[in-house]
């Protein structure tokens, strides 16, 4: 048993590495991440390497075809549309039910007020803050199976989080000011204005990707704000 814990560990320790490798872009879209080569630069066996490449398979930061090397998944236009979209599907109805219970997460305004805190520091340190706002809100309606659904997301959604801050998308004042107000209009029981905001909020971060990728943005990249001083 001491074994296999240990085993687990390493593997757990490989994926966290190459995971951090993946969000600040070091492997680079399309990469080829062998099993041999990863057991080499991580001093592991083979099969240790393999269970860490294929934990991010599973969370789609690498893909593989049968019989084939893993690969960098590449973060198109697209696919930039498809997660956040997969999000806003989630984190929308769950903004309703817990505007109707007037419940506003104390982990979500904590994470807002550190982002606040990092003020005009690195565009960067925003990401784990901004990671954990959105999160606090999908777990404080207290269902197992939908707090599992977005898990299975956050690896991608911090990979285009990153993105977005590492290329200076997005105001982090702008950031905190809106959902200041998603929090606000949670507690004042208006959930389909909180919906709505969060559209806005979401809408033009991942349009504002898209163009940076190269493809076409959509009108949401240039949605406006009142929230913040002209």
């Amino acid at each position: 048993m001491a074994f296999r814990v240990a085993a687990t560990s390493i593997v757990d320790a490989i994926a966290d590495d190459l995971r951090a490798r993946l969000f600040v872009g070091e492997l680079a879209g399309g990469m080829a991440l062998t099993e041999t080569d990863m057991a080499a630069s991580y001093d592991v066996a083979r099969p240790t390497a393999k269970a860490a490449i294929e934990k991010l398979v599973a969370e789609g930061l690498l893909v593989r075809g049968v019989h084939k090397t893993a690969r960098v998944a590449a973060l198109g236009p697209e696919s930039v549309r498809d997660i956040y979209l997969a999000r806003a599907y989630l984190e929308s109805e769950v903004l309703r039910r817990l505007a109707a219970t007037r419940t506003v997460p104390a982990g979500a305004a904590q994470a807002n007020q550190d982002i606040a805190a990092v003020g005009d520091g690195s565009a960067l340190a925003v990401v784990e803050p901004d990671m954990r706002f959105h999160t606090s809100l999908i777990d404080a309606v207290g269902n197992e199976r939908v707090s599992k659904m977005y898990r299975s997301l956050v690896s991608e959604v911090r990979l285009c989080m990153t993105r977005v801050q590492s290329l200076n998308l997005l105001d982090t004042a702008l950031i905190q000011a809106e959902h200041e107000k998603i929090l606000e209009l949670i507690g004042a029981g208006e959930g389909e204005a909180a919906a709505a905001l969060l559209d806005v909020h979401l809408g033009r971060a991942r349009e504002r990707l898209v163009a940076a990728l190269g493809g076409r943005p959509g009108p949401a990249a240039e949605l406006p704000s009142d929230l913040l001083p002209s």
